[in-house]
């Protein structure tokens, strides 16, 4: 079980006369049960903690859920150390004083003399190395062990046997390692240094659990555990002197307000009551005091053409048309365009023929299994109008589809149109999957990751060289300071004197000559003499001119850095602006280069929200893909937002991944809203004029599909 602060920690036990009928709450990875919500979310919180520690490794700073995983991957490992290894192992480890690693290697030592049978190792004999298996240990009156082995040959087949000597044979590899044996050693005892084994571990494999004599002045065993000498007449000592003042110290910390010990410290090992640490599971989520009010969440419109049950693969094949637009040389159009041509009863549409026969023309040259099954038919490689419905045909017969294969008698005479939405889309959806499998798509997709990788080195280059030019910045600043602290103290140092003030590197210089050499009495000579020339100095310079002068130049002085401090502060402005906009350019690069579109997120109740770029409105998936619904105005987007609460943990990204897209989102509804705007003044035109001059029924503008034409068609 994982410790909880390096020490065991107790499940809680299940409530007492718990009915079968009696809703409660279970950890789901330890079977706990609870009657009180509170004490589930705080057990839950605690389990959530990076406080926990693996048993077996030793590794901490785990949940309780990661400590088990690593637990059992670590057991695993330990059960595939040989049994007859086992026991002489675990008479090593009982009672060893030694640290972990340094009994690890002894163990790892005194384990590869002892052989065992079917262990596989090399043995020497002619003077050379082979692969072989033990066979069979035999012992010889002299005292010395010999092994029968199998000599192993190709595919661990045997050769020969042969009869060789323990110091004959060799470990290539051996069948543990330390880390195996650190987790085998945690396993195998209840306490360290001196480390013991379980009780009935040791009676398993008839090891003495009598305590050795060099430890029985420092150890004895009570009530089946080991306990130090030291230490309990140290706690001895201490419990003494707490009674003695009255009560003891951990009574008192114990202690309530009433005086009273507190019952609920008193368990071992049982945590006191916490605060719920938010983002949790949603559904665990219950209104609380300081919750903000949450807005009702509008419900997503579902009038769409197409039946409910294809609204998903309608868009995954708008979506992979739109995305591979270029590949499939197919001139991009509108998902309510696709839909509208979904739905029509044209056999022969053209936006309908032109994504057919673009997802077709991939197949064909990617020659694979459906270009082997046209050459046979020896149809040509150009689709054409009249053609396209041949070409369908033949591909249903490839993949041999039943629900679809039925279609085939009314698309060969010519009633495509009279196919239902499912059918239509089941093609479609079809001719997708087998594209994406093609070597044309795949490189394509494999060209955008690498355009990506690079996008992504150079950011990461940039924000490098950004961080390199701060970094000197810094360094230059602080040798600019110490540069001004010296300065002040060489100045300090000459004092108020003008002549060793004009002439300070000459004063210096001699300064470095006069101390290397012998000439110390002349350099303090000199030093009289200039002062007496700085005594002069300083009344010279009690002319008002010259301090009128002096101020006038600081003045400019103090104007210049200003002047520089504003610069600095545009430059720094300059270039944040740019390295905004080079992050705008990055993201918009990353966004046309994306490779597959996924969903925004999930609410409390696991329905996904998606999002595309080509359309603007969001669409809402449920959790069994049954039901779908879209959000087309910007108001319905800001109701949905307000009613995400951010302590569940699904609904806090979503609401995350929202207002991150919120302002593209948001702008891509107002063109939506002003376009169906134009449409509805444009249609309700159309109403207003006399059958006369009724405008044709394709330049109605609710029939944009049926004027569509491919302008990258290929020749």
């Amino acid at each position: 079980m994982p410790l909880f602060k390096r020490k065991p920690f107790d499940l809680a036990k299940p409530p007492e006369d718990l009915e079968p009928s009696e809703l409660v709450y279970q950890v789901r990875f330890t079977k706990e049960i609870f009657r009180d919500y509170q004490e589930y979310l705080n057990r839950i919180n605690l389990y959530r903690q990076r406080v926990w520690m693996c048993k077996s490794t030793g590794k901490s700073n785990l949940t309780y859920e990661e400590a088990m995983v690593t637990e059992k991957h670590a057991i695993q490992k330990v059960q595939q150390l040989p049994n007859d290894l086992v026991a002489p192992a675990l008479r090593i480890i009982q009672f060893s004083m030694l640290s972990l690693r340094d009994l690890a290697d002894l163990v790892t030592k005194k384990l590869q003399k002892d052989l065992f049978v079917g262990a596989e190792l090399y043995g020497k004999k002619d003077d050379g190395l082979y692969p072989c298996r033990v066979l069979k240990i035999v012992e010889n009156g002299v005292g010395k062990t010999q092994y029968e082995v199998a000599l192993l040959g190709e595919n661990k087949k045997i050769t020969e046997n042969a009869i060789l000597h323990g110091e004959d044979l060799v470990w290539k590899k051996t069948p543990f390692n330390r880390k195996i044996l650190k987790s085998f050693i945690r396993e195998s005892t209840c306490r360290s240094i001196p480390w013991v084994l379980h009780e009935k571990l040791a009676q398993k494999h008839g090891i003495s659990t009598d305590l050795p004599e060099e430890l029985r002045s420092k150890f004895f065993l009570q009530g089946g555990q080991l306990v130090n000498r030291t230490k309990k007449r140290k706690n001895e000592n201490r419990n003494n002197v707490g009674e003695a003042n009255g009560e003891s110290g951990k009574f008192k910390r114990n202690k309530g307000e009433t005086g009273k010990p507190d019952a609920s410290k008193e368990e071992n090992n049982q945590p006191e009551d916490e605060p719920v640490k938010y983002p949790i599971d949603d559904l665990l989520v219950k209104p609380g005091p300081d919750d903000p009010l949450f807005t009702d969440r509008p419900s997503p419109s579902r009038d769409f053409n197409v039946p409910m049950d294809c609204i998903g693969d309608l868009l995954m094949v708008w979506d992979f048309c739109s995305s591979f637009s270029r590949v499939l040389n197919l001139w991009p159009f509108s998902l309510e365009d696709f839909e509208n041509a979904i739905c029509h009863k044209d056999s022969n549409l053209v936006l309908i023929v032109e994504t057919h026969s673009a997802l077709l023309r991939i197949l064909i040259k990617d020659d694979g299994e459906y270009s082997l099954a046209l050459q046979n038919k020896k149809r040509k490689s150009k689709i054409s109008l009249i053609t396209w419905t041949e070409y369908v045909c033949d591909f249903l017969e490839m993949i041999n589809v039943t629900e679809l294969c039925s279609c085939m008698t009314t698309i060969k005479r010519g009633h495509y149109g009279l196919l239902d939405a499912n059918a239509k889309l089941g093609i479609l959806r079809e001719l997708v999957c087998h594209a994406l499998e093609t070597d044309l798509i795949r490189g394509k997709l494999d060209d955008l990751i690498e355009q990506r990788r690079a996008l992504g080195a150079t950011v990461r280059g940039e924000a490098l060289e950004y961080a390199r030019k701060k970094r000197e910045e810094k360094e230059q600043l602080k040798g600019e300071s110490n540069g001004l602290v010296v300065k002040e103290n060489s100045m300090e140092s000459t004092g108020s004197n003008p002549h060793m003030a004009e002439n300070g590197e000459e004063n210096g210089d001699m300064m470095e000559e006069v101390i290397s050499s012998r000439q110390s009495n002349a350099f303090v000579n000199s030093r009289k003499q200039l002062n007496g020339q700085s005594k002069k100095g300083e009344k010279q310079k009690l002319d008002p001119k010259v301090e009128a002068e002096n101020i006038t130049n600081s003045n400019e002085k103090e104007e210049q850095k200003q002047l520089t401090g504003e610069k600095k502060e545009d430059q720094e402005k300059k270039s944040k602006e740019k390295r905004e906009q080079r992050k705008e350019y990055f993201k918009r690069e990353m966004e046309k280069r994306s490779i597959r579109t996924n969903p925004l997120g999930k609410d409390r109740d696991y329905n996904r929200y998606w999002w595309f770029r080509r359309d603007g409105r969001i669409f809402v998936e449920s959790s069994d893909s049954k039901q779908w619904g879209y959000y087309c105005a910007k108001e319905e987007v800001d109701a949905l937002m307000s009613s995400l609460n951010p302590k569940g943990e699904r609904e806090r990204a979503l609401q995350q991944q929202l207002e991150k897209f919120y302002p593209r989102i948001s702008l891509e509804l107002q063109k939506r809203s002003k376009d169906l705007a134009q449409k509805i003044a444009l249609e309700e035109a159309v109403l207003r004029r006399s059958t006369r001059v009724r405008a044709p029924p394709r330049e109605n503008p609710a029939n944009a599909f049926l004027k569509y034409v491919n302008k990258w068609k290929e020749d």
